[in-house]
């Protein structure tokens, strides 16, 4: 079931308990206990959908699971649109004594269905390796088969390769797909080739970026992956920019039409994917399941024989019925019911694959089921960014409180379980470890678009769209998706979300007209002229993300916006009055001003509202951070400022006892703020990016008991060395120097004894790195990009001197001019 009823419980609590210091409206006295009653029948079928066996699968009990799910969806209807029309017929300022209608009805529909529910429940890749290293001088190696047999994983693993990453002076990857953008494409390969900022290529047209991208390449030595190529078109538009060194480079090419390959590359350096035999699929399974040190009974090995030769030799198939058994019951009655399934599953042959996906689907655990469903609202082989998703979830309601969790480290919990259960993958990691971006094979992709309209969960086709009112969450690609919108009002919808890349089109206000009880409006990537007036009725909006030239002050009558995301669309001054308004709206947990930073001066408060819920807020300006506005956010877990002037007093952080992570930038590298800022000693993570650096201010942050991150970008070392105490930086695990005027830099492992991977790029000025820093006995990566001749030469002797002592762990890693 995609609904997880975690929403409607939001809804419930929220009615019952107005958590807001000036309630909007009193509850009807009369109506609370009814209230009261539908809350406990939801979380009746939350324990009982939490609780039941998940080997429990049948026709029946996913009919009820509907049932549930649209009985949900009109007690959603039911409340929310009596509040909204409440809410927009009231007088600003005036409150009012909500009665929902319908109670005993809705009530009477939970308890039918608890009745009926209780009645019914119960391996390829050293070929290509050395094809990619060694054997023959072709350029291009094609990857072909089948859809989900694992040809963009073999690729992947080849791209990350140790030793492959050492073979090639350049690598870069780009995902084709069916909607390609041969610009976008160009763009990408060119950004990861030159590792360097790009802002100068984003206005070239494609013959230009294409002739950057082949001198680049040329006289190199480079590994370039195009990955799901669909037709011979995007190959031939691509492929004259890559140029032909005769010098040992590669181009990777994974297609599942072999027609595409044959154009392609006709030759010896084919590499034609086959499908997994009985004692593979099994063992794949097996790895998955219990690992390398651990046996499986001879009872268990049996049936889950029988699961992997039911998968059809496809390792996609394999991959997820293996992340289903990793995290379910290892007894042999189970095993026996998912055997049962999958085997009844692959009935149909044409629909084979797809139903033994449905198999996983219906054994998640309920809660993660919307969250996969989700996936499936971004464009084909998107990488959705880990900080977006999870303050979608959490404004769609999807999340259950975990004792002791915020809700985005709920979040973070369930991405990491569909990790976990390969149906989801880490697509971009930050050098720090975190977790940047994810996607989602489109295989498995295509299943969730298809369960996501059978449960009228998600729809993303714009043929869907016409007329239906029905639809719960609506995602476009393209404007062209959603013109016929504005003609067909969809009071029902709770989300609309438009991922089309790079679009500056118009969004007509009439689209946003047809949407009335909206709760996550994503029109971000939409840039406006204006600020939409039809917005500010969007009364129950818990997230709003958009581009536009101004915020009016009338934002602030959207009381239960919880995310914030808005990019200047044009360098105007907001206005002081307006952000005051906006930094007072007691449910907001997410604050983020794209492209500019906020003035905010509280002279112009009079009654300060303490926002107990807000965890993240950028970008400030300086001055702004007075003692009056830092008690009114104690729970402010990550903080971005702003300083373009000389700072004349002390600004006192340490009051945010939960602040985790800081971003300082300034345009006057020369200035003091550094000296002037007193950091809380909670801070885990803290950049530094265009700062006036003096002798004594490494020093106060180096003392950080906590300080696990450290990022050092163009900033102005004022005696151009730094010179850290011995015992400083104890804790530090990542430490990042970018465009940084050092010359001299003395540590080793009395400064930095945990660190574990330095990254140096653009350090020209730098004469060396410290041989002593290899000498850290955690450290495992030491990365040196664009850097000066005598800076990589004293890499590379660290690398020579710490395998002369067998330390083979440290890996070190170079980047040319």
């Amino acid at each position: 079931m995609a609904y997880n009823l975690e929403s409607l419980v939001q809804i419930l609590d929220q009615i019952l308990d107005p958590d807001h210091d000036q309630p909007l409206w009193v509850l009807d006295s009369d109506k609370k206990p009814q209230m009261k009653t539908l809350l406990q029948k939801v979380y009746f079928f939350i324990d009982l959908l939490e609780n039941s066996s998940s080997a429990v699968s049948g026709y029946r009990r996913r009919g009820l699971e509907s049932r549930i799910r649209d009985i949900a969806y009109n007690a959603e209807d039911v409340l929310e649109s009596h509040l909204v029309d409440q809410l927009l017929s009231c007088r600003e300022g005036e409150s009012f004594i909500f009665s929902p209608p319908d109670l005993e009805k809705l009530i009477e529909d939970f308890e039918s269905a608890n009745e009926e529910m209780m009645s019914s429940m119960e391996a390829n890749e050293m070929q290509l390796k050395y094809r990619l290293m060694g054997g023959g001088s072709k350029l291009e190696v094609s990857n072909c088969g089948h859809g989900g047999i694992g040809k963009t994983t073999l690729a992947r693993n080849l791209y990350k390769d140790r030793l492959v990453s050492f073979h090639f002076d350049v690598r870069a990857w780009a995902t084709i797909s069916q909607d390609y953008d041969v610009g976008k494409i160009l763009l990408g390969l060119l950004r990861l080739a030159t590792r360097g900022p790009t802002y100068e290529t984003l206005e070239m047209g494609n013959g230009e970026l294409g002739e950057r991208l082949y001198k680049t390449l040329f006289g190199r030595r480079y590994l370039i992956v195009l990955d799901d190529i669909w037709r011979t078109e995007p190959w031939d538009d691509i492929r004259r920019f890559l140029p032909d060194n005769n010098n040992g480079s590669r181009i990777i090419i994974t297609t599942r039409d072999s027609s595409v390959a044959d154009h392609i590359d006709s030759g010896s350096s084919l590499h034609r994917m086959s499908f997994l035999n009985s004692d593979e699929s099994w063992n794949l399974i097996h790895q998955k399941v219990f690992g390398a040190g651990e046996t499986c009974s001879r009872g268990l090995e049996l049936v889950g024989r029988k699961i992997a030769d039911n998968c059809s030799g496809l390792p996609l198939a394999i991959t997820v019925i293996g992340g289903l058994l990793s995290q379910a019951e290892r007894t042999q009655v189970f095993w026996e019911q998912v055997a049962e399934d999958v085997s009844s599953a692959i009935a149909d042959e044409y629909e084979q694959f797809f139903g033994i996906l449905y198999v996983i689907y219906n054994y998640l655990p309920y809660h993660l089921k919307p969250c996969l469903l989700y996936m499936c609202a971004f464009p084909e082989d998107y990488e959705i960014h880990a900080s977006r998703l999870i303050k979608l979830w959490v404004a769609e309601g999807f999340l259950k409180p975990i004792s002791g969790k915020s809700l985005e480290e709920a979040a973070e919990m369930y991405l990491m379980d569909l990790v976990d259960r390969n149906l989801i993958f880490i697509a971009q990691q930050r050098p720090e470890g975190k977790v940047k971006s994810y996607g989602i094979h489109d295989v498995l992709r295509d299943l969730c678009l298809k369960k996501a309209h059978e449960e009228n969960f998600l729809f993303t086709n714009r043929w869907y769209m016409r007329g239906d009112v029905r639809l719960r969450r609506v995602c476009a690609h393209s404007i062209q998706d959603i013109l016929d919108i504005s003609f067909n009002p969809m009071w029902c919808t709770r989300s609309f979300l438009f991922t089309g890349v790079g679009s500056r089109e118009k969004l007509h206000s009439s689209v946003i007209s047809a949407f009335k009880l909206l709760r996550v409006l994503d029109i971000l990537e939409i840039k406006l002229p204006w600020f939409p007036k039809e917005i500010r009725g969007l009364v129950n909006l818990r997230y709003l993300a958009l581009s536009t030239s101004f915020l009016p002050s009338s934002i602030s009558r959207l009381w239960n916006l919880r995310i914030l995301i808005f990019q200047a669309t044009a360098l105007s001054p907001m206005r002081r009055a307006k952000m005051s308004k906006i930094l007072g709206m007691a449910e907001l947990r997410h604050i983020k001003f794209k492209g500019f930073y906020v003035w905010y001066d509280d002279e112009y408060v009079e009654h300060f509202v303490v926002q107990d819920k807000l965890q993240s807020l950028s970008t400030i300006a300086i001055p702004q951070l007075t003692d009056r506005f830092l008690q009114t956010i104690p729970n402010l877990e990550k903080l971005g400022i702003f300083c373009d002037e000389e700072v004349d007093h002390v600004k006192d952080l340490s009051c945010l006892h939960k602040l985790r992570t800081l971003k300082c930038a300034s345009f006057y590298d020369g200035g003091n703020l550094l000296s002037n800022l007193v950091f809380p000693h909670s801070l885990k993570k803290l950049t530094l990016r265009d700062c006036g650096v003096l002798d004594p201010d490494m020093n106060g942050i180096g003392k950080l008991p906590n300080l696990e991150i450290l990022k050092l970008q163009g900033c102005k070392f004022e005696s151009r060395k730094w010179e850290p105490d011995e015992g400083e930086f104890y804790g530090l695990r990542f430490l990042l120097m970018e465009k940084l005027n050092l010359e001299y830099w003395a540590a080793d492992d009395t400064h930095f004894p945990r660190l574990e991977h330095l990254v140096i790029r653009h350090c020209l000025d730098l004469e060396a790195i410290p041989l002593g820093i290899g000498d850290i006995p955690t450290l495992k990566v030491i990365e040196v990009h664009e850097c000066s001749s005598s800076a990589v030469n004293a890499a590379r002797k660290i690398q020579e001197e710490q395998q002369s002592y067998g330390n083979d762990e440290l890996e070190v890693r170079f980047g040319t001019l």
